[in-house]
């Protein structure tokens, strides 16, 4: 897969379905999980910049303007918080530089929206 080729758009997209569902049911889940989620069809690695690049086009996708990152349901196993790269994302690209925001509000965000039926 390359960034950007057929594949990884279809990964993109996989991603993006699976997150919407974790968003229904109002969950978090593992990097390694959204991994699993989208194989046998995609091969994505958990600790792989593809997951990165992927991550990030999903919430430039999903979450236009002040939507929120859909991305911010994807944690670290040990953390429990989303990656470095989704913070950096966070601040350059989606603005979020507002000193009370934090991912937890973001990720309750994203519950919210998802949780209208009309969105679903």
């Amino acid at each position: 897969m390359k960034y950007g080729d057929a594949d990884y758009i279809a990964a993109r997209d996989a991603m993006v379905a699976v997150l919407r569902e974790w968003a229904r049911e109002g969950r978090t889940d593992t990097y390694k999980a959204l991994s699993e989620a989208v194989a046998p069809e995609h091969q994505v690695h958990y600790h792989g910049r593809m997951m990165s690049l992927l991550l990030a086009d999903v919430c430039r996708r999903d979450s236009t303007g002040r939507e929120p990152m859909l991305s911010a349901l994807v944690v670290n196993r040990s953390s429990q918080k989303p990656s470095d790269q989704f913070f950096e994302l966070a601040v350059t690209e989606f603005h979020r530089r507002d000193p009370g925001w934090t991912w937890e509000r973001e990720r309750d965000a994203v519950f919210d929206r998802y949780s209208d039926p009309v969105l679903s």
